[in-house]
């Protein structure tokens, strides 16, 4: 072998033909076979050690964007702001939720609202007529809605004027605690 291809190339490959050429008994006074075994496994470990934290760190990005592509898409996490759920909910708690667009009488849903996300509670649906009295009892379609989770009912501070009919597709909703 000559002097320019040794010159272009790596160490591994030099200890490589090194270590072989001491396999193949080669004049044991020029080479010290200890030393070129013992930098052939170091080289070796140091491969291996690149090849094991190579394919972790690929696993681990591949984990958290899926994770990331999980809590975006299907199951997104919220923390309760506010009061407006109160007993229910409250300010810290932190939620799972569920995508869906279905939902069914006293679901609890998440609102976007003025660049914020709202967690209410579904009272009525397309179609249903909606009131609520002066004191804050809810009625739809002319039954009272029992409302065990209300402490103190009040209309609080509303722009939509009563009785209300849901339109086909919307959902109405409103918060647990009185005026919210």
């Amino acid at each position: 072998m000559n002097k320019k291809k040794l010159r272009h190339m790596s160490r591994r490959e030099l200890v490589d033909i090194v270590y072989e050429m001491t396999e193949q008994d080669s004049k044991p006074e020029e080479i010290v076979p200890e030393d070129v075994a013992a930098e052939h496994e170091r080289l070796e470990y140091r491969q291996k050690l690149r090849r094991v934290l190579s394919s972790t760190i690929s696993a681990l990005i591949v984990v958290a964007a899926i994770a990331v592509l999980l809590s975006s898409l299907l199951l997104p996490v919220i923390q309760v702001s506010g009061d407006s759920m109160e007993p229910t909910m409250s300010d810290g708690d932190i939620l799972l939720l569920k995508k869906t667009h279905k939902f069914g009488y006293g679901d609890l849903c998440c609102v976007a609202w003025q660049n914020k996300l709202l967690l209410k509670r579904v009272i009525a649906m397309g179609g249903d007529e909606v009131s609520i009295s002066e004191d804050g009892t809810v009625t739809v379609n002319d039954e009272v809605l029992d409302e065990p989770y209300v402490i103190n009912k009040s209309l609080g501070e509303c722009d939509i004027e009563f009785p209300y009919t849901v339109p086909e597709g919307a959902l109405f909703v409103l918060g647990d605690t009185a005026g919210s």
